[in-house]
């Protein structure tokens, strides 16, 4: 038996049939152009295809089968009725929700053991969701059901179908990225995407990628690989040019030299703007060597940071950063580092990192 919390943000994406760009702060005004509710409707397309999904499995098995917990009303009550449930209710929002109910319920939710929380919303509610579980100092996985105008986040099925699927179906999870946008900021034409937070997710095909553009991505990925460097106090990163690196550098408190090579130990430039002898010099027993392709070219190696020679490589493990934007635009990554045995070793299928968590698998050519 499977339980999951589902909590529905009725007014998520009122304001952008009628031109807002979102709802934060526009409700009324989404209301006065003649804005309606989209998001109950795609909750009960969700809570449909999961009850289709949850009835084949109970055919299969008499441990299978869906508990729903649901806020009152439509926050998700009157939506789970529709679908053809009968949710356990586990509280009730006042005549005019808010952001403060969509926490209250998944506090409730935490409270009875919930496996999964199926909210249903933009990007605002995730954050809701995800900084709730996390003031609760829960892991329970979460999914969304797309219902907000601005969905950037990672933590979406790509439709309210595949969320019902999903949710009914998963058997593992993993960690993926929470944004938002500024919307004034979006208004205006200028995306300002931020990371929230952290959450756990069902592992499926059917999930949408994170949106996040321009720096959001480099920051969210600098983050990471910095979080990692800082609880390594053994390893040495030696740290290659470019500003997606330097964002890196910079999240470890320090400003590298743009177009060099910067070598760093626990809270230490050990050398900057290092030649390929000065890097030997200072590699230690586990070494890291993070490097992001040239833009419009795909060069791992081989162009600009020949300092990184193949005597480094052959003593470092090798970290790729890139933003998406950029992945997208090389399409594979090659290298040329002019030792032939070197290059063979790196070619082939690689993970990259384009997120605090997410990596993307390319094509070393």
């Amino acid at each position: 038996m499977r339980t999951i919390g589902v909590v529905v943000n009725p007014i998520a994406g009122m304001g952008g049939r009628v031109g807002l760009k979102g709802t934060d702060g526009k409700v009324e005004a989404a209301r006065e152009r003649g804005a309606q509710p989209r998001a109950p409707e795609r909750a009960v397309a969700a809570l449909r295809a999961l009850g289709e999904r949850a009835g084949r499995a109970r055919d299969a098995s008499d441990d299978a089968g869906i508990e729903l917990l649901t806020y009152g009303g439509e926050m998700g009550e009157r939506e789970a009725r529709e679908a053809g449930f009968d949710p356990q209710v586990v509280g009730r929002a006042g005549e005019d929700t808010a952001a403060a109910d969509t926490r209250e319920a998944v506090r409730r939710f935490v409270a009875e053991d919930a496996d999964l929380i199926l909210f249903v919303g933009g990007d605002g509610t995730a954050v809701d969701v995800t900084e709730a579980l996390d003031e609760a100092g829960a892991e329970i996985p979460i999914l969304g059901v797309p219902a907000g105008v601005k969905v950037y986040s990672a933590v979406f099925a790509v439709t309210p179908d595949a969320a019902g699927r999903v949710a009914a179906e998963f058997d593992r999870t993993e960690r993926r990225e929470v944004n938002d946008i500024d919307e004034d900021a979006y208004r205006e034409g200028e995306v300002r995407a931020e990371l929230k937070g952290i959450a756990a997710v069902p592992v499926a095909e059917d999930l949408q990628s994170s949106k996040q553009v321009g720096g959001g991505t480099v920051e969210s990925l600098a983050a990471g690989v910095a979080a990692d460097a800082r609880n390594d106090e053994e390893t040495t990163y030696v740290f290659g040019p470019g500003s997606t690196v330097g964002a890196v550098e910079s999240a470890l408190g320090f400003e590298g030299s743009p177009l060099g090579v910067d070598v760093w130990r626990d809270g230490e430039v050990l050398v900057e703007d290092a030649s390929a002898d000065e890097i030997l010099a200072h590699l230690g027993d586990r070494n890291v060597v993070v490097v992001s392709p040239i833009g419009g070219q795909g060069f791992v190696f081989g162009r600009g940071n020949d300092q990184i020679s193949p005597s480094v490589i052959r003593r470092s493990e090798v970290e790729v950063v890139a933003s998406k934007n950029k992945l997208d635009d090389v399409g594979v990554l090659r290298v040329d580092t002019g030792d032939e045995e070197v290059d063979a070793d790196l070619r082939g299928w690689r993970k990259v990192r384009v997120g605090r968590f997410e990596r993307r698998m390319m094509n070393v050519v």
